[in-house]
């Protein structure tokens, strides 16, 4: 297993104990860390490892950070929906 790979585990490891921890704001300013830190992780595990596993790595990164990515889905499609705002 590649160095990237292992980095890529422990960061699902991590996003994983994160959500069994109780938090006041929902969880927010840690999925805003792990984003930070997870998308430097990404681009170095398709860099290394190339575009399959890359795609693999990031779906299992999307399912552990489910919400930020609905909540950005629905803002981009009220963006498309009236881009005058």
């Amino acid at each position: 297993m590649t160095a990237a790979l292992t980095a890529a585990l422990i960061w699902l490891v991590a996003a994983n104990v994160t959500g069994f921890i109780p938090s006041r704001d929902y969880h927010w300013r840690a999925a805003y860390a792990l984003i930070a830190v997870g998308i430097p992780i990404l681009g170095w595990v398709t860099w290394v490892n190339g575009p399959i596993v890359g795609l693999i790595i990031f779906a299992m990164g999307a399912s552990v950070l489910r919400w930020p990515l609905v909540y950005f889905w629905r803002w981009m499609k009220a963006k498309v929906a009236n881009p005058a705002e």
